[in-house]
């Protein structure tokens, strides 16, 4: 429940400088409100439209680029499996034991009708398939009753958001905590969203780049990957290391030299690597300096408690609490863990 409210309030506090700019030029509150909700359904359907193909391609392609993975992977587990056994069988040599045989009991086969040996039995296709389809229909109408949730909120906050924030100052007891719950709620806007804004245009450029570079490599639908990084990278940590391994995986069953299947997460890596080094610092400057520990633990927290969404929300809420802690001497502690 209190999931999507979060998301609402981070993306209400991301959006009110266009409601506010609306106002100005004299329209009303509701208004703008819906024009802004409006844009945002607009966007997402140009966006779902536009990557229908490429995603509807990928998934088709993901059993059969896993299967491809994993049986080249099982090529590298035997190997590694007989250095286990010579390693177990020197150990139990050196200590004298001897290397403990169970009863074998010989496989059980089942008779064909036409008297011959058991044939393997494989699972019919069209059921995996159907159960494949039932799956991700209702996971598609579940995130999309998420989202129809999500926007109403952000429309009903917009639209009363000076009288929300007021009611809430005005509920608190003394003269001292409404001037210093006025300033948490003012920096906050404000921090959250530069955060947002700066981290979306960062995404974005380093999504180009991953396109082009997934591109050249010789990847499958580039775009995708650049939608993946604009998109997991919003997430600290975990959403790279989930590309890294989905780079990894489908270069896996694509390529055949060692060097190909390592070249997209690497030059994933590097890329990443050279933008929270170069382009972040200069792009965040020194409003949201955070504990890299603290936004770790942060993103490992929300996770567990709100899955995706929650990761996604790991920093901003860090931000908030970060603010909120510095202004209050009993729990100056925690912002002092929280700043960078």
């Amino acid at each position: 429940m209190l999931a999507p409210i979060a998301l609402a309030v981070i993306l209400s506090v991301l959006f009110r400088p266009a409601v506010r700019w609306m106002e100005r030029i004299r329209l009303p509150t509701a208004v703008a409100s819906a024009v802004v909700v409006l844009g945002i359904i607009a966007a997402l359907v140009a966006a779902g439209f536009a990557l229908a193909g490429p995603l509807r391609g990928w998934v088709i392609q993901a059993p059969q680029s896993l299967a491809a993975a994993e049986q080249r992977l099982a090529r590298v587990r035997k190997p590694v499996q007989k250095i286990a056994e010579a390693t177990n069988h020197l150990t139990q040599a050196g200590t004298g034991s001897s290397p403990s045989t169970g009863p074998t009991t010989a496989p059980t086969t089942t008779p064909s009708d036409g008297g011959g040996g058991a044939e393997p039995a494989s699972a019919p296709q069209p059921a995996q398939s159907a159960s494949v389809a039932v799956r991700f229909l209702g996971s598609t109408s579940r995130i999309l009753g998420e989202i129809a949730e999500v926007l109403l909120l952000l429309y009903l906050i917009l639209a009363s958001s000076s009288a929300f924030r007021e009611k809430l100052v005005r509920s608190l007891p003394g003269g001292d905590d409404k001037r210093i719950a006025r300033e948490v709620v003012h920096q906050s806007e404000s921090i959250v969203a530069r955060y947002m804004i700066v981290t979306a245009m960062i995404n974005l450029g380093q999504a180009v780049v991953v396109a082009v570079v997934m591109w050249w490599i010789g990847m499958p639908t580039p775009l995708l990957w650049g939608v993946f990084t604009f998109v997991l990278e919003f997430v600290p940590y975990l959403g790279g290391a989930l590309l890294i391994i989905l780079l990894t995986m489908t270069a896996l069953a694509m390529f055949d030299s060692v060097g190909k299947i390592l070249l997209p997460g690497a030059a994933y890596l590097l890329i990443t690597t050279l933008q929270n080094n170069l382009v972040s610092p200069v792009a965040y400057g020194n409003r949201l300096k955070l504990n890299p520990v603290a936004v770790f633990i942060g993103v490992l927290f929300w996770w567990f408690v709100w899955g995706v969404l929650g990761a996604f929300l790991a920093v901003p809420i860090l931000a908030i609490a970060k603010i909120t802690t510095k202004r209050i001497e009993r729990l100056r502690a925690i912002a002092e863990f929280l700043g960078d």
